[in-house]
């Protein structure tokens, strides 16, 4: 009993949908415009700028790049954001992270305009999904509910286990499961008795960062496993936090690594942009 959650299908047909929708803005005068800044050489940091580009030229969005260097100055930084929080061409801001060491990467995030955050860290839109009423939710957090909604899967009343309590995935997560009105743990690497908490689960979302750290014998029978780790074992072998193999075996819907959250983080991050102009277009 196994039914693999295909990341990579559930964001081409959302890519669709958010490319009809640019192109009817674009039409009616507004088009959307997202800016990346990038500050260093992160080699990881290069590749997924590049995805995010390629991702906004086959959405028809604009695409404002940024590459700093290294010894980019944060008084420098945060003047280029100053920038582009005027810029009207511009819906939706995004500094890659991490920063060098030298810059203080919440001050950053706090300068973006949180009209513009569509990353959805700025304290304020933070503030906004802890009440209820979110204007942008975490790209990646957000991901994960729209797989579990493609997937069918009713949250109301479900016992729902997160694994880990990162600010970028776990919390945000935690939050939207409640106000789907699920029952909501948060587990993390000092959990006791965490292989009980997670048996106790009907959906199991795990985000700790440890390679098959959640075995599969931990998962109740019939529940559902979205894993959002990504961990490279050796030179090429990728891998979740969960124990893919054991836990398909009992679990009746589960993301792989690769090809399950993945593809959905940049998908969202387009979403929120083409929310972010629909706002503009209608003067808000």
């Amino acid at each position: 009993m196994d039914k693999i959650i295909d990341g990579k299908a559930i964001a081409a047909s959302l890519r669709q949908a958010i490319a009809a929708d640019t192109a009817k803005l674009t039409a009616q005068g507004t088009t959307p415009g997202l800016a990346v800044v990038l500050v260093g050489e992160d080699p990881a940091s290069r590749v997924y700028v590049s995805m995010k580009e390629k991702a906004c030229a086959a959405a028809g969005i604009y695409s404002d790049e940024h590459k700093l260097p290294a010894e980019t100055t944060e008084a420098q930084l945060l003047a280029l954001i100053e920038e582009l929080n005027r810029d009207e061409r511009i819906d939706g801001i995004l500094v890659q992270l991490p920063l060098p060491a030298h810059i203080d990467e919440s001050k950053v995030l706090e300068a973006i305009s949180p009209a513009k955050d569509v990353d959805g860290f700025h304290p304020y839109n933070v503030g906004r999904l802890v009440t209820g009423n979110p204007l942008f939710r975490p790209c990646t957090p957000y991901g994960v509910m729209k797989m579990l909604e493609a997937t069918g899967v009713e949250l109301a009343g479900k016992e729902v286990v997160v694994v880990g309590r990162s600010n970028i995935v776990g919390k945000p997560v935690a939050l939207m499961c409640l106000a789907e009105h699920a029952t909501v743990t948060i587990c993390h690497s000092r959990t006791r008795d965490l292989a009980d908490k997670v048996r106790a689960a009907d959906v199991v979302i795990a985000a700790v960062g440890r390679p098959e750290m959640v075995k599969g014998d931990w998962i109740k029978e019939g529940a559902v496993v979205i894993d959002v780790g990504v961990n490279r074992v050796g030179e090429k072998k990728l891998v979740g936090d969960v124990d893919f193999a054991a836990a398909r075996e009992r679990a009746s819907a589960i993301t792989p690594v690769p090809g399950g959250v993945g593809p959905m983080t940049i998908t969202m991050l387009l979403y929120n942009t083409v929310e972010s102009a629909k706002r503009r277009a209608a003067g808000k």
